[in-house]
């Protein structure tokens, strides 16, 4: 069996876990409340693989995901990670 770590695969993005005080930050400077932002599954492959590199991720937090943009050269997204 081949394992894949889709981290490491050109076309997806990079996908950091923010620490409490980075999240609070984030949200402070945005104006919002992490009931607001996008979700993302516990079970999704980029936070299953992060999960296998030994990050502790779990229901409430949020993950940074960095693109490269054409038109903005790097465009920024958070996640609240949800496991339903």
């Amino acid at each position: 069996m081949v394992e894949f770590n889709v981290l490491e695969h050109e076309l997806v993005p990079s996908h950091e876990l923010l620490t409490p005080k980075e999240a609070e930050a984030m949200l402070k400077r945005y104006g919002i409340t992490k009931d607001q932002l996008p979700k993302i599954r516990v079970n999704d492959p980029c936070i299953a693989a992060l999960i296998d590199a030994g990050k502790d991720i779990k229901e409430g937090q949020i993950v940074k995901i960095t693109r490269a943009s054409e038109v903005a050269g790097v465009s920024v997204a958070y996640r609240l990670v949800v496991t339903a």
